[in-house]
């Protein structure tokens, strides 16, 4: 069977993508806010939480597309260790109630970012020029 890496890259790249997309799009409806005050009780600036656009929206975009998809991967994988860090430290050693690891969907997005930072997009990709796709 012929190898076809970069057609999986691409269908990787497309599904990741999508899916942080639609966590990006709720922050729209009020998400935002409870983000910020969440900063401002851990004593940082509330406006931190613009950052979650960027990871939650821009970096997934341009994963789909393919533009400078090794630093969007690793704008990505940030976001879902910063995420981890400020919502979800207490489930780190928790089992979820259905089985498997309480926070092994954030572990999914985090290791699958980190896959595309260390092999880039792939040849269907908006741009392939550069050490950063």
């Amino acid at each position: 069977m012929r190898k076809n890496n970069d057609f999986g890259l691409l269908i990787l790249r497309i599904t990741i993508g999508l899916l942080m997309l639609l966590h990006g799009f709720a922050k729209f409806n009020g998400a935002l806010d409870y983000i910020s005050g969440m900063l401002v009780e851990k004593g940082l600036p509330g406006f931190f939480s613009y950052g979650v656009l960027v990871g939650e929206i821009l970096a997934p975009i341009a994963i789909i597309v393919g533009f400078r998809t090794r630093i969007a991967a690793l704008i990505y994988a940030f976001n879902c260790f910063v995420a981890v860090l400020m919502a979800h430290s207490a489930d780190i050693f928790k089992m979820g109630e259905h089985g498997g690891w309480a926070l092994e969907l954030l572990g999914l997005y985090f290791f699958t970012a980190l896959v595309l930072f260390f092999t880039g997009g792939g040849k269907y990709s908006a741009s392939t020029k550069s050490n950063w796709d």
